[in-house]
């Protein structure tokens, strides 16, 4: 495959950093140390319904939606907590074993790299530091007030992108290859799992991992 994009662009939590081991792992400790049993599948079932109404309500810092959303889920699970424990967590999730590997490769095939995140720059901050390449492009949150689904990481996005040719990759049909499909982006679903495309969210490739990412775009 010829290279047809200059930059290429991921979500990050879920797509280059396992965010659902992060996630989990921070409930059951939390839990635990409460004296609450807590299992992975319900609280992932659970923050993926709860987390993105919250983010829908009105525009707060990631760091007070990911509080809220600890808050309610617990709830649901028979448990009280003031939540600030998932935020603190977060600077210790790590990226999944082949991020790295691909992202090297796809820098050293030539591709800008960047991540439009539903994050506060602060804490991106922290999870950068476990990427093992610089990025040209970052889109967060705070900087546009806005989460994903909405328009507004990739509005910004392309404002800075210019008419550079443009991938953006992500693991969230929801969050992120619907409106990328609706504004004309080209788009990568990253989806380990097999899952059904939205209405939408059919996407302009699709892979397993981000190995199969860089395989696809950077091929030896």
């Amino acid at each position: 495959m010829d290279r047809q994009y200059d930059i290429v662009t991921f979500d990050c939590y879920g797509t280059l950093v396992d965010w659902e081991s992060g996630i989990a792992g921070a409930f059951i400790r939390a839990a635990a140390a409460d004296g609450v049993e807590l299992r992975r599948e319900d609280i992932l079932r659970e923050y993926a319904r709860i987390e993105p109404e919250v983010e829908h309500e009105h525009y707060r810092p990631y760091r007070e939606v990911l509080t809220e959303a600890a808050q309610r889920v617990a709830r649901s699970l028979g448990w009280t907590t003031d939540g600030a424990f998932l935020s603190e967590s977060l600077p210790s999730w790590l990226p999944f074993a082949d991020t790295n590997p691909a992202l090297e490769r796809l820098r050293n095939a030539g591709y800008k790299l960047g991540v439009l995140s539903n994050i506060d720059d602060d804490l991106f901050a922290e999870t950068r530091r476990h990427f093992t390449v610089d990025l040209d492009l970052l889109v967060t949150a705070q900087q546009v007030r806005s989460y994903k689904p909405g328009h507004a990481h990739f509005n910004e996005a392309r404002q800075r992108i210019g008419d550079a040719r443009w991938l953006h990759a992500a693991q969230s049909n929801f969050h992120d290859v619907v409106p990328a499909n609706a504004l004309g982006i080209p788009s990568a679903w990253v989806n380990p799992h097999g899952a059904t495309a939205l209405p939408g969210g059919t996407p302009t490739y699709e892979v397993r991992e981000m190995a199969g990412l860089a395989e696809l775009l950077a091929p030896h």
